[in-house]
């Protein structure tokens, strides 16, 4: 997540430097604890959250017994996830909704103009259809220009129901009518877009003290922007004091900001944050996991919100045949293509790499990130699409000619085809080994995942259609590859 990537980096240069260590001394923990405190800080942590969360961490570090399956390391960087976990809500941290008693359920959305609400109201409507609930958006905010049309745009996208009323309506009346709309249409949860202001007002305030005391919303939730830093945890706590909140939604948690709201905002409130907005598009919002983040920015991925982001977006069927034709040698170009597209539904592919353990660091290197590069995926998409269906499915046939004719298709270059051909078999070689439980990437799978095989780390590829590879498959190779595996094989038939 690029708003921790900073924060990211500073840590794991911190357990890089402890992970040479045998055995740890106090001085060790209290150089360590230091950089620790520069990284929170830089990350726009408050002060006196810092102090008490590296004094809790040095505490258990230096009384705290070393397991035998732990480095002393690894027991560091255990402590310092649980604490991290801790701030951010606590392992049992609570991102359900209160979609109790007798229906309509009334979610009411507040926060400052420009915080994303309406977008934010629009995400948790489609989040909650994907749940089975049948939501109504609700357009009270009268003030802001343009508001209402916006809502009732993005409600047209979604095919999700908008109820508004005419320009000048009281925003309390509009909330109230709501309800009998959504009886009458069996609409069972009411999303209320409350207006913001750029600063908060009383009159702001009073409007939506009105608005909970007269419906009794089950929830009442900030919406947040992350990238204001320490003044969002300054208008959380404003509005808990005011409305009494009952969660947040931070919004722009892909930005890159330093990340400091998201760390301080939930111990400085104690109000739980339920959900974060991840992207511009409406299917771009999570639920809120203390753990999960705690683990992604400490660089050890995550792959609970990988597998649940990969189930939403692969189609169970086409990976299962993909599956197959794996175990049979014969997965080809078509795949591969069909592999990328979904992939690309999953999201941004440096998202993606840094729910996988490990793969953080591969996102950094010069190559990866040529290819994490936000058109990537469409030149490799041109280029197979200017190859015949004959080629796609049999990628050996593409000689010297071919690959001239493909590149003026796609226009791209002849080295760029190359590259792609190489890639790809390249790809089935990693996947092949994976599988196997022998070679480089094995070795990573292992180290990351704990076992052989694809192990505890259910690579991108693996969940895109590109899964279970048998060890005996694998096609032929092409260029330099080919002629090498050529001699190769002329040598042993001599030595025969």
């Amino acid at each position: 997540m690029a708003m921790f990537e900073s924060l990211s980096k500073r840590l794991e240069g911190v357990f890089t430097n402890l992970s040479g260590k045998g055995k740890l001394t106090e001085a060790d923990v209290d150089e360590a604890m230091r950089e620790v405190r520069l990284a929170l800080l830089e990350a726009d942590v408050s002060l006196k959250l810092v102090r008490q969360f590296v004094e809790h961490v040095k505490a258990k570090a230096i009384g705290a017994d070393v397991l035998g399956s732990f480095s002393p390391a690894q027991q560091v960087l255990q402590i310092v996830n649980d604490e991290l976990i801790e701030m951010l809500g606590g392992s049992d941290g609570d991102n359900k909704l209160n979609l109790g008693g007798a229906p309509p359920h009334v979610i009411m959305l507040v926060g400052l103009q420009g915080s994303g609400k309406t977008t934010t109201a629009a995400k948790l409507a489609n989040y909650l259809r994907k749940q089975g609930q049948r939501p109504l958006l609700v357009a009270a905010d009268t003030y802001r220009p343009a508001a209402v049309y916006q809502l009732q745009t993005l409600g047209k996208q979604l095919t999700i129901p908008v109820y508004a009323e005419q320009a000048g309506s009281n925003p309390v009346d509009i909330s109230v009518h709501s309800l009998e709309y959504a009886r009458e249409q069996a609409l069972n949860v009411v999303i209320l877009d409350t207006a913001g202001r750029l600063n908060i007002d009383e009159r702001m305030m009073q409007e939506v003290t009105t608005i909970r005391n007269r419906l009794h919303p089950g929830e009442v939730l900030l919406i947040a922007d992350a990238m204001t830093g320490q003044e969002a945890v300054r208008v959380a706590d404003d509005f808990n004091k005011a409305v009494s909140l009952t969660g947040m939604i931070l919004t722009k948690m892909e930005g890159d900001a330093r990340g400091g709201a998201a760390l301080s905002i939930r111990s400085i409130t104690g109000v739980p944050i339920k959900f974060m907005g991840v992207g511009e598009k409406t299917d771009a919002l999570e639920p809120f996991y203390p753990d999960r983040l705690a683990s992604r920015i400490l660089g050890m991925g995550d792959v609970l919100s990988l597998i649940e982001r990969a189930q939403e977006a692969i189609d169970e069927e086409e990976a299962l045949k993909a599956q197959a034709k794996m175990q049979q040698g014969k997965f080809d170009l078509e795949d591969f293509l069909n592999a990328m597209r979904q992939l690309k539904r999953m999201g941004p592919l440096r998202n993606v790499m840094e729910m996988i353990p490990g793969f953080n660091k591969l996102a950094d290197t010069p190559d990866m990130e040529e290819a994490l590069e936000g058109d990537q995926l469409k030149r490799i998409e041109a280029i197979i699409l200017s190859m015949t269906l004959e080629e796609r499915r049999n990628p050996d046939l593409i000689n010297g000619s071919r690959r001239r004719r493909i590149s003026r298709g796609s226009g791209s270059t002849t080295q760029a085809v190359n590259q792609l051909l190489d890639q790809f078999h390249e790809m089935r070689n990693m996947m092949r080994q994976m599988s196997s439980g022998r070679g480089p990437w094995a070795k990573l799978a292992q180290q990351y995942g704990g076992g052989a095989g694809m192990g505890g780390m259910p690579a991108i590829p693996a969940t895109a259609g590109f899964s279970n590879q048998s060890k005996h498959s694998g096609g032929k190779k092409t260029g330099k590859a080919a002629r090498k595996e050529k001699r190769k094989h002329k040598a042993r038939s001599g030595r025969r």
